[in-house]
């Protein structure tokens, strides 16, 4: 699978977990160039607490577009360091 934004390819892998229909990509996968941390964080109550990234391409920023779980909870640890998009991001 591959996920994009604004033209460009920022993830790619065969390896991914599939959870309520998002595609977690492992961190391995990520164009870290274009990601930023972010200092927003939400909550679920059965996976834990999502920390989120910038999605930053060619100097356009797409806030908050990506997170994950650094340390989710045990139902949901198949998904831990694992990062999932939205907010106009593609994945196929």
């Amino acid at each position: 699978m591959k996920a994009s934004w604004n033209g460009t390819v920022i993830a790619e892998s065969d390896d991914i977990v599939t959870v309520e229909g998002n595609a977690y990509f492992p961190p391995e996968a990520l164009d870290r160039s274009c990601f930023r941390p972010s200092e927003h964080r939400t909550s679920c109550g059965w996976k834990g607490v999502a920390h989120y990234y910038d999605v930053v391409v060619n100097g356009e920023v797409n806030s908050n577009a990506a997170w994950f779980y650094p340390e989710p909870k045990d139902a949901a640890a198949q998904i831990k360091g694992r990062v999932a998009f939205w907010r106009g991001v593609s994945v196929a």
